[in-house]
């Protein structure tokens, strides 16, 4: 038996860094790490990890804490704790092995902590902590080959990877999953996956231009790899476990200019879900759900479109200044419970004479769909001593930040998050919410 089956995922990671471990521990024969330059907390290894790097492997070691406590809102007033480790190498195949233009990339998740959205029963459609969910244990995040051709205008992808990270892609600089990852992956999380679950997938990406490109993916459609059980038990391991029900395909078309010299992102994409999927507010006799004993229509695939814009306006191309964006996503509404999210915001990076802190001011509405809030209806008038609270209308979520960064690898961010209507519903009170991400790079 190969002795890593017999491995727990904690011993498996302590594998994983041995390399990393037997580096860090080396004789100090060079000068101390300058950490005020280095990307990294633990510097350069004595010149190790640029030694590594040279012959084509590099690692990515971070931590993410994200804490959350809400002064109105909520049935309770909670302060808690969620948090991320992630452990990652990429291995350059060209240098090591002389494969040119490809590269092998695996990344490890482990998530701890605890949600205050439900501790404190903030009743929220989007969560106060992003860094929460997926379940609380060790995940395979990333495990895939990729293959560039035709002098790099080509990109090929295949193995196990989150969709958000190829498609509507959206950095996580806030807190409020509003205004984090991709933003498909918010409402239509059911079988769109972004960090750190991960599925099998095919990607494609074709530069069209200097400035433009198209890119299309295959994505397996697997509820087990979203039920945190599973995750548990084999979510670290590169298995491909029973109940496939179909396939997501998503095509994604980006427009990259430089307009006065300053950076931009402009992203449309649209999506298709093979899969059945369950109508909302129908069941199979076209009569409202929950009136009957009869189980939900079922509808051949789900779909949706959206854009992601991203632009700098300020300052100086990708360092100090303003940048703006504006993400929507709309899903259909036979199938997605909640159906459309916007959010809109700025950063401006450079803070007097402080070059890399930042601030972070965004809004956000995320849509329950009406059709859904019918069923609810009707389950209330059924069952009047267990009603539920009926979203028919927007979540607004709101977030203001700080970026304290006194070093380049570190990161403290202080924030204030108010929500209104949480969960699409008058019935639930407004929340406040104060909290704190801290980014750790190693």
């Amino acid at each position: 038996m190969n002795i890593h089956s017999r491995l727990t995922p904690m011993a498996s990671a302590v594998v994983l860094l041995v390399p990393v471990l037997a580096a860090m521990l080396a004789p100090q024969t060079a000068a101390a790490a300058d950490l005020d330059g280095s990307p990294y907390l633990l510097g350069d290894w004595n010149g190790q990890r640029s030694r590594l790097a040279e012959k084509g492997v590099t690692f990515r070691l971070g931590y993410v804490s994200e804490i959350a406590g809400n002064t109105s809102g909520g049935d309770d007033k909670k302060i808690r704790n969620s948090d991320q480790w992630l452990f990652g190498s990429t291995l350059d195949l060209g240098k090591l092995w002389g494969w040119q233009g490809a590269r092998f990339r695996v990344d490890i998740t482990n998530r701890n902590g605890h949600n205050l959205s439900s501790d404190a029963g903030l009743g929220t459609f989007q969560q106060v902590q992003e860094v929460y969910g997926r379940g609380q244990t060790w995940r395979l995040t990333n495990f895939y080959l990729q293959q560039s051709l035709l002098d790099d205008r080509l990109r090929l992808k295949f193995g196990r990877m989150p969709i958000g990270s190829d498609f509507a892609g959206f950095s996580c600089d806030f807190q409020n999953l509003t205004f984090c990852g991709s933003q498909p992956g918010n409402i239509v999380g059911s079988y769109w996956g972004n960090w750190p679950v991960s599925v099998w997938a095919g990607v494609a990406r074709l530069n069209t231009s200097a400035h433009t490109y198209l890119a299309g993916g295959v994505y397996q459609v697997n509820p087990a790899y979203f039920d945190d059980d599973h995750a548990v038990h084999q979510g670290l391991y590169p298995n491909n476990p029973r109940g496939t029900t179909g396939a997501l395909v998503p095509v994604e078309f980006g427009w990259l200019p430089s307009v006065k010299g300053l950076p931009g992102s402009y992203k449309v994409g649209v999506w298709y879900n093979t899969s059945d999927s369950a109508d909302l507010m129908l069941d199979q006799d076209r009569r409202p759900l929950g009136t009957t004993d009869v189980g939900a229509l079922q509808r051949s695939g789900a779909y949706g479109g959206y854009i992601n814009f991203q632009q700098q306006v300020t300052g100086t191309a990708g360092g100090r200044g303003v940048t703006v964006f504006l993400n929507a996503s709309q899903a259909d509404k036979f199938t997605a419970a909640t159906d459309s999210q916007v959010a809109l915001g700025m950063e401006l990076k450079g803070v007097g004479d402080r070059a890399r802190d930042m601030v972070g001011l965004a809004v956000g509405a995320t849509h329950g769909n009406g059709r859904y809030a019918g069923y609810q209806r009707n389950h209330n008038r059924i069952y009047p001593n267990a009603t539920v609270v009926v979203s028919d209308g927007y979540e607004v979520a709101a977030e203001a930040f700080y970026s304290w960064s006194p070093l380049p690898s570190l990161s403290v961010r202080p924030n204030l998050q108010f929500i209104k209507h949480p969960g699409g519903s008058a019935q639930n009170a407004d929340a406040m919410v104060l909290g704190l991400k801290t980014l750790v790079a190693f």
